[in-house]
């Protein structure tokens, strides 16, 4: 989808908490005791304003021309952000202020355990209460994390970042392995530590000035995403004893000691250049990550790129829409956000950008399950890849800080890839800036 990994400044990440009780008094008080406001007339001309960043898809799949088109009386317009970063910054302003919001506003699944707690949920409308939505319509998982401890649901899925390994089938065949969708996914198939002993056969016989990943943040990020515990545990903080982040830490050393990665920093220029320099073999491949290898690498790599299972199923990236609670237009916002989140608009989306649906009613339309990337293995199974992982998706507590430590972890990754201190060095590091920064 849009880039969905977060990369905020930190400084942001810090200003949570005392903006966050803020907007919890203001916000309380401008909220409607009475259920939501009834929805304009035929006759009443309104507005209504969307707050996203990245790449949604709705401009891109015509979906505000076409509600438009079906409500005369409604205008939408799309207040879109590039970097998630800065609108996080700037909507957690609006929300100390209790004013400035527009009518519908995105959140990065980072944000939704912050959103959903007990000082930020007033903030958010119950979309659970919303006419034509159903609990049952959306993967459970994604459900419950905009769902608070009083059972209010204050956020629709989007949609979701299931896992897949990308890879360079031409240079996968030139180091003497195979290069069909399933048999590379049977190289790996239930295991990460599977994937980088692959890579040691393929970096044996590799083509000169090739690796095999293109960065162990990527594959730490896969591993960590893949598992049901992950940083945080009963509603603390415990990534020091998660065993996924053990497990992610020693594979991506691993995979730097063997000399399979890359050592790039992801969405960095060299990434980008990488691509088209036909310079890595894999890359982990969430579905958002599809728009990156066909921008990046470019007409002369067409056709080279193709698609396999990932290890384990984890999600990685993925929004919700939400109505704030002070909001003029709250019925009209909601039936906007009810519709926008349906199979149909999201199947759309997804052949348009190629974000996976929330919505598993979107599973079965043509538009997805048989779904080719023309660009990328253009006779895999693409959307039966994608849908198949979103399905296997086990839940698992984020926490309010699940980006800036996936960031923190990518950074001491980074460390070692790029700056060649020792992997016990990188660790400590990581671990003095995450314990000096997050509470």
């Amino acid at each position: 989808m849009h880039q969905t990994r977060t990369t905020r400044p930190r400084r942001s990440a810090l200003l949570g908490a005392g903006a966050l009780a803020a907007a919890a008094v203001l916000l309380a008080g401008c909220s409607s005791s009475g259920g939501s406001p009834a929805a304009a007339g035929p006759g009443q001309k309104i507005t209504l304003t969307v707050g996203d960043f990245g790449t949604f898809g709705y401009k891109e799949a015509g979906l505000f021309d076409a509600y438009m088109a079906a409500h005369p009386n409604i205008t939408i317009k799309e207040d879109t952000t590039t970097a998630e970063a800065d609108y996080w910054t700037a909507l957690q302003t609006h929300l100390a202020a209790g004013s400035g919001m527009d009518d519908v506003q995105a959140l990065e699944v980072g944000r939704i355990s912050l959103a959903t707690s007990d000082a930020l949920s007033s903030a958010f409308v119950d979309l659970a209460k919303a006419p034509g939505v159903s609990k049952g319509d959306y993967l459970p998982w994604k459900w419950q994390q905009a769902t608070t401890a009083d059972n209010r649901t204050i956020g629709l899925g989007t949609d979701v970042g299931p896992m897949a390994i990308c890879y360079r089938q031409d240079l996968f065949q030139a180091a003497g392995l195979p290069s069909d969708p399933a048999a590379v996914s049977a190289l790996w198939a239930g295991d990460w530590s599977k994937y980088v002993e692959q890579g040691k056969a393929f970096q044996a016989k590799a083509p000169k000035g090739t690796y095999f990943m293109d960065t162990a943040t990527g594959l730490f990020n896969g591993v960590v995403s893949s598992a049901a515990q992950q940083y945080y545990q009963g509603g603390k903080l415990d990534y020091k004893d998660s065993p996924s982040v053990k497990s992610a830490w020693s594979l991506a050393m691993q995979a730097d000691s063997a000399g399979l990665s890359e050592g790039l920093k992801e969405f960095d220029p060299a990434w980008q250049t990488a691509f088209a320099q036909s310079s890595f073999a894999t890359t982990i491949c969430p579905s958002w990550q599809q728009a990156n290898i066909q921008k990046f690498s470019g007409a002369a790599n067409a056709g080279k790129w193709n698609i396999a299972q990932a290890p384990a199923a984890g999600n990685w990236g993925g929004s919700f829409l939400t109505v704030p609670s002070s909001g003029k237009h709250q019925a009209d916002a909601e039936a906007l956000v009810a519709w926008l989140t349906a199979p149909e608009q999201q199947a759309k989306v997804f052949e348009a950008v190629g974000n996976i649906p929330s919505n598993q009613g979107a599973y079965a339309l043509s538009e997805v399950s048989g779904y080719k990337n023309p660009y990328i293995g253009p006779n895999a199974p693409t959307g039966q890849i994608f849908s198949a992982a979103a399905k296997a998706i086990q839940p698992a507590e984020t926490g309010p800080h699940a980006g800036d430590l996936q960031n923190d972890f990518s950074n001491g990754i980074l460390l070692v890839e790029q700056n060649h201190k020792s992997a016990g060095d990188a660790w400590n590091t990581t671990v003095q800036q995450i314990d000096s920064s997050i509470q």
